[in-house]
């Protein structure tokens, strides 16, 4: 049976991006992004409802996304949804949310640096960056994928 799964959302970043290493040097990035749907019921008042989304980024797109992305930012994210279940410590109850693996990324405003994801799982910095920086190379990695799984210990979250 065929199946597919990609998904395109365009929001505000609704804190910074929060960026860490695993211990062999993986770059993660967790994103929460707000998305904002407007529309006018049939007596004409205006209403409006917010969907809050978290985000992985990994590898070069996880440096990139946090090297230039900020809260309130507008961004558009290309990727796939990933349910994630475990068991919570304090209560033992079985939990799980649904979340989104980035697979590539466009910044959406003119605040000064520019960036894109290549969907080939590479970031590339198309304006320099400060001089005391390098510029990010334009790279193509393939996307992460769940092939190797990782332990809770390897995520430094």
């Amino acid at each position: 049976m065929p199946s597919y799964n990609k998904v395109i959302l365009i929001g505000n970043l609704t804190r910074d991006p929060e960026l860490r290493y695993t211990p062999s040097g993986r770059a993660i990035a967790k994103l929460g992004l707000a998305l904002n749907r407007s529309w006018k019921t049939e007596t004409g008042e205006t209403r409006e409802e917010v969907t809050f989304v978290d985000v992985d980024a990994f590898g070069r797109q996880a440096e990139v996304l946090g090297q230039y992305l900020r809260k309130g930012r507008p961004v558009m994210v290309e990727g796939r949804l990933k349910l994630d279940q475990w068991d919570d410590k304090q209560t033992g109850q079985k939990r799980s949310r649904m979340g989104v693996v980035l697979e590539s990324f466009q910044f959406l405003d003119s605040g000064g640096n520019r960036s894109e994801g290549d969907g080939n799982g590479g970031g590339y910095a198309t304006t320099p960056p400060p001089a005391n920086q390098n510029p990010a190379p334009h790279t193509q990695r393939p996307a992460p994928d769940d092939s190797m799984p990782m332990d809770d210990d390897d995520v430094p979250f």
